[in-house]
C-alpha cells in the first residue's frame, strides 16, 4: 500500500463490518441494552443536566467532546516507527479496546443514573477503589492538560501570525457568548463569528513585521508560562461566555477542516512517502526514545483506545442518552469514527519525506546526528514563510502535511501559508477549548477530594475554594508543561490516559459480570484489559528507569517519576479490588445473581 487512498478505502470497510457486526453483538448480546427500560435521562429529566436528545444529535455532541488534539498529534508523532505500527494499532486497538471501553462504560455510567466514573466504582468495586479511581482522575486530566498544552507552545512560538489568530478567537467567542446571553438567539451571531475567525487568519500577514507582530513573535517558555495563566482567568470565566461559544465555533472548524481533508486524500491520493517500519522501532529515535512497544499504545491513544473519554461517557453524554440502543451509534460509533480522525492524521505526516518530517518533528541537533537531507522542507518553509525547522510536538508536522495536500489541489497551489496558519489555528483552539474544559473538571475533582479534609471545598459556590482549586490545577499542569520537552510529557499523558483506559475496561468487566447472560463475555474486557494494562505499567516502568531517574536523559524529572509510581500503583489498587469482587461474583449462581437496573453498593 503505497497511496493514501487505500489506507482511507482499508479503514472504512473495516470499521463498517465491525460496527455492523461486532458492534450489534456487544450491545445486545453482550450488555443486553433493552429499549423496553427506561434511561435516566427520562427517569431524572430536569431540563438541563438530564435530556432525552435524538440518538444522531447526541453521537454529534459526544464525538466533538471525545475528538479533541489526542488523534491528531499522537499518530503524527508515532509516524517515527513507520505507517504500519500506526495503522495497525489504530485499527486493532479501536475496534477490540477503544469502541468496547467507551461503550461499556457509557452502559455502566447510565446503570448508575449518569454518575461519574469513580462513583461508578465506588459502587462496584467499594470505597477504596472509588477513592483511588478519583484520584487517578484528577493526576490523569492534570497531565492531559499539559499534554496537550506542550502542542501548542511548539505550534505558536516564533510564529506571530498563529498566535494572532489564535488569540483573535478569545475576544470573538466572548462576543459570541455576551450577544447569545443577552438575545437568547446564536443565529446571526454564529455566521458573523465564523468569518471573524477566518478574516483573522486572512490579516495575519499583515501584522507581521509590525510593533504588534514583534509583540507575538513569543518563545517557547513565555507560550509556556501564558497558556496556564490563561487557563485560570478561563476556567473562572462563566461557560458561557468563553468555553460553550468558543467550542461550538471550532466544531465548525472541525467538520471543515477534516472534510476538506477527505477529499483532498479522495482527489490527490497522496504518495505514502515513509516506510511500513524504520530502524526506530527497536528504540533511539528523536521523537520517541522508547522501542515500538510498549510506545505504540501509549502514543496513539486516542484514535485507538483511550481513558479521558471515560470523563465524556460518565459526564455529560449518559445524561442524554433517549434510549438503550442509542449507545451503539453513539458510543461505539463515535470511537470508530475517531479512528478515522486518526487515520487521516497518519497519512498526513507519512506524506511527507521521512527527512523533512524528521527535520520538523525533532530537535536541530538530533536531526543532524540523523545525517539525513532534507528534500521538500525548504521550498514548504519558503511557501508558509516560517521556519519549520525543530518545531517539535507533532501539531506543526500535521500542519504542513494537510497543507502539502490541500495545495495540490487546482488553484489553491499559491495558498500555502493560509491553509498552515488555519490549520495550526484550527489545532490550537480544540486544545485550548480541552484546555478550559479539563481545567475546570481538575478544580472540581480537587475540590470533591479535598472536601473529605475540609467540608467548605465541595461547595462549588464557595469563592476562595474556587480560586483556590484553579490555582493549585493551573500550577500543577503549569509545571509539568515547563519541566520536560514533548517526548517526556506525551509519553506521561500516555500512561496515565491508558491508565484510565485500564480502569473502566475493570469496571465493565465487573458489570459484565453482574448482570451478563454469559460469563464468557467478561472476556471481550479482558482481553484489551489485559494488553493494555501489561502495556502500560511495562511503559512506565521504561519511563522511570530510562528517562525520569536517568540523570543523563533529557527528560530527567524526579517529579514524573513520583507522579508515574503514584498512578501505577492506584492501578494495582483498583485491579486488587476488582479481582476480589470478581471471586465474589464467580461464586455466586446466575439465578441468583440480581437483575436491578441499579447496582447495589459494594460493601
Amino acid at each position: 500500500m503505497d497511496h493514501a487512498l487505500t489506507f482511507v478505502i482499508a479503514t472504512l470497510c473495516i470499521l463498517a463490518l465491525c460496527y455492523r457486526f461486532y458492534g450489534v453483538f456487544f450491545v445486545r448480546k453482550v450488555l443486553r441494552a433493552d429499549d423496553s427500560e427506561v434511561t435516566p435521562s427520562h427517569i431524572l429529566a430536569d431540563g438541563r443536566n438530564y435530556v432525552p436528545t435524538k440518538k444522531w444529535v447526541n453521537a454529534g455532541q459526544h464525538f466533538a467532546a471525545i475528538a479533541a488534539a489526542g488523534p491528531l498529534v499522537g499518530p503524527v508523532l508515532a509516524a517515527q516507527f513507520g505507517y504500519l505500527p500506526s495503522f495497525l494499532w489504530l485499527l486493532i486497538g479501536c475496534v477490540i479496546g477503544g469502541a468496547v471501553h467507551d461503550t461499556v462504560v457509557l452502559f455502566a455510567s447510565m446503570k448508575h443514573k449518569g454518575q461519574s466514573l469513580s462513583e461508578v466504582a465506588k459502587a462496584e468495586l467499594g470505597p477504596v477503589a472509588g477513592w483511588c479511581t478519583g484520584l487517578a482522575m484528577l493526576f490523569i486530566i492534570t497531565i492531559t492538560m499539559a499534554g496537550l498544552s506542550m502542542v501548542v507552545v511548539h505550534a505558536l512560538e516564533r510564529n506571530a501570525w498563529g498566535a494572532f489568530a489564535v488569540f483573535m478567537t478569545i475576544p470573538i467567542a466572548v462576543a459570541l457568548g455576551l450577544y447569545e446571553k443577552i438575545t437568547g438567539s446564536s443565529k446571526g451571531a454564529t455566521q458573523v463569528g465564523i468569518a471573524a475567525i477566518a478574516a483573522s487568519v486572512f490579516a495575519g500577514p499583515y501584522i507581521q513585521g509590525t510593533v504588534l507582530g514583534s509583540w507575538l513573535t513569543l518563545h517557547a517558555e513565555t507560550v509556556a508560562l501564558i497558556l496556564p495563566i490563561y487557563a485560570f482567568f478561563a476556567t473562572a470565566l462563566p461557560v458561557w461566555m468563553l468555553l460553550t461559544p468558543r467550542g461550538y465555533l471550532s466544531s465548525f472548524m472541525k467538520i471543515g477542516v477534516f472534510g476538506a481533508l477527505v477529499v483532498g486524500v479522495v482527489f490527490i491520493n497522496p504518495e505514502i512517502r515513509f516506510p511500513a517500519l524504520t530502524d526506530f522501532i527497536h528504540g533511539g529515535g528523536p521523537v520517541l526514545a522508547g522501542p515500538v512497544w510498549p510506545f505504540i499504545s501509549i502514543t496513539i491513544a486516542c484514535g485507538a483506545i483511550s481513558g479521558f473519554h471515560a470523563f465524556i461517557g460518565s459526564g455529560t453524554t449518559p445524561k442524554l442518552i433517549d434510549k438503550w440502543s442509542d449507545i451503539r451509534t453513539v458510543a461505539f460509533g463515535g470511537m470508530l469514527a475517531e479512528c478515522v480522525v486518526g487515520v487521516m492524521a497518519l497519512i498526513a505526516a507519512t506524506s511527507l519525506h521521512p527527512a523533512d518530517y524528521f527535520a520538523i518533528n525533532s530537535s536541530p541537533a538530533a536531526f543532524q546526528a540523523l545525517n539525513m537531507q532534507v528534500v521538500d522542507l525548504p521550498r514548504l518553509s519558503q511557501e508558509i514563510g516560517l521556519d519549520l525547522y525543530g518545531r517539535t510536538g507533532g501539531a506543526v508536522t500535521l500542519a504542513v502535511g494537510m497543507t502539502e495536500i490541500f495545495t495540490r489541489i487546482p488553484w489553491f497551489g499559491t495558498l500555502a501559508s493560509y491553509f498552515f496558519q488555519f490549520v495550526v489555528m484550527f489545532e490550537a483552539v480544540f486544545i485550548l477549548t480541552a484546555v478550559d474544559s479539563g481545567t475546570r473538571v481538575a478544580r472540581y475533582l480537587i475540590q470533591d477530594l479535598g472536601g473529605d479534609l475540609y467540608a467548605p471545598l465541595k461547595r462549588l459556590d464557595w469563592v476562595p475554594g474556587s480560586i483556590a482549586a484553579s490555582v493549585l490545577a493551573c500550577v500543577a499542569w503549569g509545571y509539568l508543561l515547563t519541566s520536560g520537552d514533548i517526548n517526556s510529557v506525551w509519553a506521561l499523558f500516555g500512561v496515565s490516559n491508558q491508565l484510565m483506559a485500564s480502569v473502566g475496561l475493570i469496571i465493565g468487566a465487573t458489570i459484565i459480570l453482574r448482570l451478563g447472560q454469559k460469563r464468557v463475555y467478561m472476556l471481550t474486557c479482558l482481553v484489551p484489559l489485559a494488553y493494555l494494562f501489561v502495556t502500560v505499567n511495562y511503559a512506565g516502568y521504561w519511563m522511570i528507569t530510562n528517562v525520569y531517574l536517568n540523570p543523563l536523559a533529557k527528560g530527567y524529572n524526579v517529579f514524573n517519576a513520583g507522579i508515574s509510581i503514584i498512578m501505577l500503583s492506584l492501578g494495582f489498587v483498583i485491579l486488587i479490588a476488582a479481582l476480589k469482587k470478581w471471586k465474589e461474583l464467580l461464586r455466586i449462581r446466575k439465578d441468583n445473581m440480581p437483575e436491578t437496573l441499579i447496582a447495589t453498593p459494594a460493601e
